[in-house]
């Protein structure tokens, strides 16, 4: 849902904009004390004022008209805006606004990237222009996208009323300002999670509360009467409405109900419990007590629509049937639909018998909600029971029980969410896990080779007289590390660049047979300590139309991975063949090894980034965990599909297997 804007700018906007008013322009500060600015605002503010005030601490630093955070929901739609302004101008354009953002938003999730715009009117991106048509005094934008885990999950706009070229620093600031900016969006999203469970819990204890209540006051010693008024209190204090009526119905006829429901029974209507908040004056004409008054049922349109209509309740929104109401109908004025424009009406029944009727009345327009209605057609049949209950207790006795098992299974839904929410805490917990193991690896990965390098070139500049080939030791020392080090920062923007679907396709046709030997007597040599082997099993013709460089980098990272976990004196299985039909040829490829194997669990999240084996640190062997999740992006990229599997054989170790498919020609494929 949409968050409403304010109507009124904030309390300090004309103060932002005053000379007298120490602003914090952007100029002025640096990228890190806007972080810090914005994480003092999420530590101190709540959820219901965390976009505004975000929006007005960036609109301030950047010293634009207008800012609007917009929060994207699963389906691409915008369901959450934090707005600012500093200018009296846009606050007839609010509602105008919230359509140019859903504009920017859109815009900015197609191109995945930030959206500079120095003046509208003279801009060529078509959407944009529907802020002129909007009648918005808006000239230039400039939209960041804010990313969360790999997804656009919402964007920053900064507006102003005036065309303005946006400087390359504006946007580097704007981009840097988008980190703070997400981690409060993540805080954001979950603070509306839990509050959104903690109103459902809430609501959910309620109507249980009041199913409960209702089920002991029927089976309890009152006078019916006492049982009827306190279900009419409760029930209209728990929907939160201005009044509750019961009324019940005394037939002149007893065959009534084996004629049609389309002719209205002679049926006297009598109100025998009500009640009303404090808001509802009854000093005041037509709002005076309606205890113990009749009418016949014939005399009121509404409740002939109401008996039409059983058994389905008749709920009545908004002000816009008021005239046709009153112009069918005579005692309008005795329930002041007037000033109570919102009606529900659910029938009392019980065997086909209609009872009476539960009347709730509300001011102003309202939506009575599907859980609102099935919670007053439970209330309804609660006080059906307790009518009939005054009759024959005994047939009531069984309704009740009924009720009762209805009850335990709302519990037990609520039990469920519980059970939800307690999975969603150990997933965060998890995912902590993972980050401090993350950074413990990459500490590891970047401070090792330094240390090495630090060592080398102390021993070179203290011993001026080393023999040549210590000196060249230390040099290989330095290479050897440094190349490590760049390797890992390439991976890194290798893997981003996949990821942002940035990186180029250069198509070749190739004979992998020769590649694949060429790579399989290169980790050979590498493999001879361990002493493993590798066993090629390809077809005679091996041609693939694809990237050569990405697919190298595939084998050679599987193969990598494959040396790492196998036990010393075993072979390692690389299989080649072709699937598919005539219009779609695929090639497989399997790399098979026997190792300690991979756990179930840990299958579902091995191509992940920063993902590693559990044990895998405290076994020191090296990685960074960007390995198989470059593997998996460099796939995608080419078009084709990789799956894992992990199972345990006859001896001690398990057999490990990449299935690698790709498709031939990417003449029948989307590039």
């Amino acid at each position: 849902m949409k968050k409403l804007l304010s109507s009124q700018p904030h309390p300090q906007h004309e103060l932002a904009r005053s000379h007298d008013y120490p602003v914090r322009l952007m100029q002025h500060q640096q990228p890190a004390q806007l972080e810090q600015q914005i994480n003092e605002i999420i530590l101190n503010s709540s959820a219901e004022t965390l976009l505004d005030q975000i929006a007005q601490a960036l609109g301030s630093a950047f010293e634009v008209d207008c800012c609007l955070i917009t929060v994207m929901a699963e389906n691409s739609s915008i369901n959450q805006i934090g707005y600012w302004h500093s200018d009296q101008n846009l606050e007839p354009f609010q509602q105008q606004l919230v359509i140019y953002a859903e504009q920017l938003g859109s815009l900015v999730q197609q191109s995945t990237s930030a959206l500079v715009i120095d003046d509208v009117e003279t801009a060529e991106t078509s959407p944009l222009i529907v802020s002129s048509h909007l009648g918005l005094p808006i000239r230039a934008t400039l939209a960041i996208p804010i990313w969360i885990q790999g997804k656009m999950s919402g964007v920053v706009s900064l507006l102003r009323l005036q065309p303005h070229q946006w400087s390359e620093s504006e946007k580097e600031r704007a981009n840097a300002s988008a980190t703070p900016v997400a981690i409060a969006l993540t805080q954001f999203l979950q603070s509306s999670l839990i509050s959104s469970l903690q109103q459902q819990v809430n609501t959910s204890n309620t109507y249980q509360s009041l199913l409960k209540q209702l089920t002991l006051s029927s089976r309890s010693p009152l006078d019916l009467n006492q049982i009827l008024a306190a279900a009419i209190a409760s029930t209209a204090q728990a929907l939160q409405v201005e009044r509750g009526l019961l009324i019940t119905l005394k037939y002149t006829d007893p065959l009534f109900k084996t004629r049609s429901r389309k002719n209205t029974p002679k049926a006297q209507a009598t109100i025998v419990s009500e009640w009303h908040s404090n808001k509802l004056d009854v000093t005041t004409p037509h709002s005076s007590s309606l205890l113990n008054q009749s009418f016949w049922l014939s005399e009121s349109w509404l409740f002939q629509q109401a008996f039409t209509n059983f058994p389905k309740p008749l709920a009545i929104d908004a002000e816009h049937t008021l005239e046709t109401i009153e112009s069918k109908t005579d005692i309008a004025p005795l329930f002041n639909l007037q000033s109570l424009p919102a009606v529900l009406i659910v029938p009392l029944e019980n065997n086909g018998t209609l009872l009476g009727f539960l009347v709730l009345q509300h001011f102003g327009d309202r939506l009575w909600r599907s859980e609102e209605l099935a919670l007053v057609e439970l209330v309804s049949t609660q006080l059906s029971n307790a009518i009939i209950q005054s009759q024959t207790l005994r047939q009531v006795q069984g309704l009740v029980e009924e009720r009762t098992a209805q009850l335990q299974r709302s519990l037990e839904v609520q039990a469920k969410l519980y059970e939800k929410t307690r999975q969603q805490l150990e997933q965060l917990r998890q995912v902590n896990e993972l980050k401090d193991e993350f950074v413990s690896t990459m500490n590891h990965e970047l401070r090792t080779p330094l240390t090495s390098m630090s060592l080398a070139i102390r021993m070179l500049r203290q011993s001026t007289a080393l023999p040549p080939e210590r000196q060249a030791k230390y040099l290989d020392i330095l290479e050897q590390q440094c190349n490590q080090e760049i390797n890992l920062v390439s991976d890194l923007l290798k893997l981003q660049e996949l990821e942002s679907h940035k990186a180029p396709l250069n198509l070749e046709t190739i004979d992998l047979k020769p590649k694949i030997a060429h790579l399989a007597d290169s980790f050979k040599e590498k493999w001879a300590n361990k002493g493993l082997n590798i066993t090629l099993d390809l077809p005679t013709s091996l041609l693939l139309q694809t990237d050569a460089e990405s697919f190298e980098r595939i084998l050679q990272e599987l193969l990598t991975n494959a040396g790492k976990y196998s036990d010393p004196g075993t072979t390692i299985i690389l299989k080649a063949t072709h699937s598919g039909d005539s219009q779609n040829k695929q090639i497989v490829l399997s790399l098979t090894n026997f190792g300690p194997g991979i756990s179930p669990e840990d299958v579902t999240q091995i191509f992940d980034k920063f993902r590693r084996g559990k044990g895998v640190t405290q076994q020191a062997i090296q990685g960074t965990g960007l390995g198989l999740a470059l593997v998996k992006s460099l796939v995608q990229h080419l078009n084709g599909a990789i799956a894992l599997s992990s199972n345990p054989t006859s001896h001690p170790a398990w057999e490990t297997c990449f299935t690698l498919t790709l498709p031939q020609s990417f003449d029948h494929t989307t590039l």
